[in-house]
């Protein structure tokens, strides 16, 4: 299970995380909006390696800095948002930029993966990946022999990358990284027909892809149905097991995911979580 950072609240960041880390492989990913800050995250990277006792591997991504037009996508442009990201989290080379939802006509220009495998053999990345909307565009982004990894939507309701794209990653021995492996909290069985989110939740502005793809929130699973399915699936958990970590295993027990990234808001869901791994 990967550990998730954010600037946003370091001290219950490094609550949270210090409960996991004990038990998850040192692999961290910075939250949406790390780049707000350029010191708490490097804090929050020292923290987690003093109390694993070994150096954390850190992925974030790069491309949302810009409007998604092909226009903004340029070789100064990557240079500058990979040093950007060197600065933030305080590392000479970084040690995963992964493309973050980018159009998918990226995928279809070689120029984009020919700079960042210069920024590669200049040690300003050690590795590169793409965290995809479509499945298409993995399955391009894998027929470049620098990727890495694939970031990817993969969840009990979202189940199509085991079709085509994680067969096809671990032929090319491409790392996959489940992202919303629990369909943005339905799959922890703990929301219902009342849950109110707060304004600013994108559970309760994007159900429809209002402001971004809609797959980023339930999974694009209409949220009634949504919970009705949880409950048609909660009689085959094991009674020693939570409902969000069935979810967890269902999507770690497939032989190309090599992590998930699972958010947790206190202490127990981290240790939960972790013990799903």
């Amino acid at each position: 299970i990967v550990v998730l950072l954010s600037s946003i609240d370091l001290v219950v960041n490094r609550r949270v995380c210090g409960s996991a880390v004990a038990d998850v492989s040192a692999f961290a990913t910075t939250g949406a909006r790390y780049t707000t800050s350029t010191a708490s995250i490097p804090r929050a990277v020292q923290f987690l390696e003093a109390r694993r006792g070994e150096r954390f591997f850190v992925a974030t991504k790069v491309g949302r800095r810009a409007p998604l037009d092909m226009a903004s996508y340029t070789r100064a442009s990557f240079r500058d948002w990979v040093d950007r990201s060197r600065e933030n989290l305080g590392m000479g080379t970084l040690d995963l930029v992964q493309l973050h939802c980018l159009p998918t006509d990226v995928y279809y220009t070689p120029d984009v993966f020919a700079w960042l495998d210069e920024l590669r053999s200049e040690r300003a990345v050690a590795h590169y990946g793409a965290s995809i909307a479509r499945i298409e565009e993995g399955l391009k982004a894998i027929e470049y022999p620098g990727i890495a990894t694939i970031q990817v939507v993969f969840n009990i309701f979202r189940q199509r990358p085991a079709e085509r794209l994680l067969p096809a990653a671990r032929v090319g021995d491409v790392g996959i990284i489940a992202r919303i492996p629990l369909a943005s909290g339905l799959l922890t069985g703990k929301l219902h027909p009342g849950t109110v989110f707060e304004a600013n939740d994108h559970r309760a502005f994007n159900r429809r892809g209002e402001a971004f793809d809609a797959g980023e929130t339930f999974s694009d699973v209409d949220f009634e149905r949504g919970l009705h399915a949880v409950e048609q699936i909660r009689p085959l958990v094991p009674e020693c097991w939570t409902m969000a970590q069935f979810a967890l295993r269902w999507v770690l027990i497939h032989g190309a995911v090599s992590t998930a990234i699972a958010d947790a808001r206190d202490p127990d869901q981290a240790r939960a979580n972790a013990s799903a791994s």
